[in-house]
């Protein structure tokens, strides 16, 4: 009995051992590594929010990340970025560099929450993920989450009507007065709200019978009972108009040098391209850094990847840059599920003076601009989407937008119904949607929206051209003179000099150096066929120790180029290209 006890507690005591180190032992296997710096992407941020954000993280990172302003907004608002660098890796302007930006109309507020979730990702994964690790190290990146600041902080303050636009003043209406009739919330709701009046026996709508937040229009030859009646603004200048003067008046994304048209053609475009202040600070800061090949503009919705051109009389892009747009945008849509690759004009509607075409055609660089958020996404499963095509499910048609907020937003986004004693239209109902349902995701649902949009991005960075120079093939072939073979190889998509910035003349050409001591370049050329000694295309420049190379290097092509060189001693070869990157070696002459 003493030993059967002896031995009890010699288990007993094991197990005890056992539960209380087990815990231990399985919450560290299991737990996530903790993030160095906490922040939030599943709600909006105001622009001084925007701010500190960035500023937190420059300040938690100031190895890799510089905070800086590129100039001010009509409001006085600084437009500012964030820089992303590893110095260890290379000077900012010898790398090649991804220009990504967002908020261009104040109203489309989710790329800055995918910007601040691109800089912080970043960040955080820096040294724990090795393709994150060598992007940093080998890219650059420059991100400004807002590039209308004063549209974006007056959505975010109002109740989301005439945000689209910048504030600088513009006469809408052509009385020769400016923004003196923007919108109103008459019931200090904070929601635009629509209005509805009852007109028994004399309107065009009548209420749904399952729903009476509804209305649905009568069949033709009856009378119903409501009228709609837009906005609830009012005719704040008396000229029988509504809201139709409000800040601004402009689209920030018609005011570019690329196909720009007078507002006659193009609305919204100003007198002249630039005219904006952040169009000219932008386009200046691009301008001074000619090491960017790529660009992501971030506006909403509908769930597109959009390329350029913006109109069908511009043409068709050159054979070689679309075969380089249609692998990255297929392959974004195989990331970014509903969401369509799309060319603008032919797919969205006409734009003259748009900036992915400015960027395009006038600097050279591969540009898209993502449309974030896609409706589809409310029921994103098949199941749910053939509920919807079935007119009798309660998420068909507009029951499935009301169904979505009663059930999963709990009634946060719509206003009910309400009665108010308009000053124009007398006793009518307000009610309808905030101004944060329909373009904008379900915060709750921004974190993937925010993911996947950043690594399509990502991955578009990835496949900029990424030159690379291979340990020369050195062969005496006389005294003092020798045979130089180097293999240069750009593995990625991208080529170095698009067809388009080729044609356009807007991106300065590659070039090769030689330098050396008692050195002398004899002849150069382009060896066609590594196996075949009489296979190089002799190159007719008189300085072969600069050789300029007009249009580039393609992607994923592997070149060679051989020298004759007469001398002794070190030579140093090396490849610069402002969109690609320099690289070099050296050759030992012996």
């Amino acid at each position: 009995m003493k030993r059967f006890f002896t031995l009890f507690l010699a288990w007993t005591g094991l197990a005890l051992f056992a539960a209380l180190s087990a815990p231990l032992a399985t919450a560290q296997k299991a737990s996530d590594p903790q993030h160095t710096l906490r922040l939030d992407f599943n709600r909006w941020h105001d622009y001084g929010e925007l701010q500190q954000d960035m500023k937190t993280m420059a300040d938690t990172w100031p190895e890799f990340l510089t905070y800086s302003s590129l100039g001010k907004s009509y409001g006085g608002r600084d437009i500012t970025m964030v820089t992303i660098n590893n110095p260890k890796t290379g000077p900012e302007l010898e790398k090649p560099a991804m220009y990504i930006e967002a908020n261009v109309h104040g109203n489309e507020i989710q790329g800055s929450e995918v910007s601040l979730y691109t800089i912080w990702y970043l960040m955080e994964n820096y040294g724990k993920i090795d393709m994150i690790t060598r992007l940093v190290d080998e890219r650059v990146f420059y991100i400004i989450p807002t590039v209308n600041p004063d549209g974006r902080q007056f959505f975010m303050e109002g109740t989301g009507g005439g945000s689209r636009t910048g504030h600088v003043p513009v006469d809408d209406d052509n009385d020769g007065l400016y923004d003196e009739d923007p919108p109103n919330d008459l019931n200090g709701n904070g929601i635009r709200d629509q209005i509805r009046k009852y007109v028994p026996g004399e309107g065009n709508y009548r209420l749904n019978r399952d729903d009476p937040r509804m209305l649905e229009p009568v069949p033709t030859g009856e009378k119903g009972d409501w009228i709609l009646l837009g906005s609830e603004g009012i005719d704040d200048d008396g000229d029988g108009r509504v809201d139709e003067d409000g800040p601004g008046g402009y689209d920030p994304n018609r005011n570019w040098a690329a196909d720009w048209q007078p507002n006659y053609i193009q609305g919204g475009s100003m007198d002249y391209p630039f005219q904006l202040p952040t169009a000219r600070a932008i386009n200046d800061f691009l301008t001074s850094h000619p090491n960017i090949a790529g660009v992501q503009s971030y506006h909403n919705s509908g769930g597109m990847i959009l390329r350029g051109p913006g109109a069908e009389w511009q043409g068709t892009y050159p054979r070689q840059d679309i075969a380089v747009y249609d692998e990255l945008g297929k392959q974004g849509e195989r990331m970014l599920p509903y969401y369509d690759y799309i060319i603008i004009w032919s797919g969205l509607y006409t734009v003259h003076g748009g900036f992915i075409d400015w960027t395009n055609d006038g600097l050279g660089i591969l540009s898209f601009s993502n449309e974030l958020w896609n409706g589809g996404q409310y029921f994103n499963s098949p199941k749910l989407q053939d509920q919807q095509k079935d007119s009798d499910s309660p998420i068909a048609g507009q029951k499935g937008s009301l169904y979505f907020d009663d059930y999963l937003e709990f009634g946060s986004q719509y206003a009910e119904w309400t009665e108010f004693d308009h000053p124009t239209y007398g006793k009518v109902e307000l009610g309808g949607w905030s101004k944060l349902r329909g373009r904008i995701p379900p915060r709750f649902m921004n974190e993937e929206l925010s993911h996947r949009n950043m690594a399509f991005t990502l991955y578009q960075a990835d496949q900029m051209p990424k030159m690379q120079i291979h340990k020369p093939v050195v062969e005496k072939v006389a005294d003092n003179v020798y045979r130089v073979r180097i293999d240069i190889e750009n593995d990625r998509v991208a080529p170095t000099i698009t067809e388009r910035a080729a044609e356009n003349n807007v991106v300065d050409p590659d070039l090769l150096v030689v330098s050396g001591r008692n050195v002398e370049v004899i002849s150069a050329g382009w060896v066609a066929n590594k196996f075949r000694p009489d296979a190089t295309d002799l190159i007719d420049q008189k300085d072969l120790n600069r050789i300029m190379i007009r249009n580039g290097h393609p992607g994923r092509t592997t070149r060679t180029i051989e020298y004759l060189i007469r001398g002794s001693g070190d030579v140093t070869i090396a490849y610069e290209s402002l969109k690609g990157g320099d690289v070099k070696t050296t050759a030992s002459l012996k």
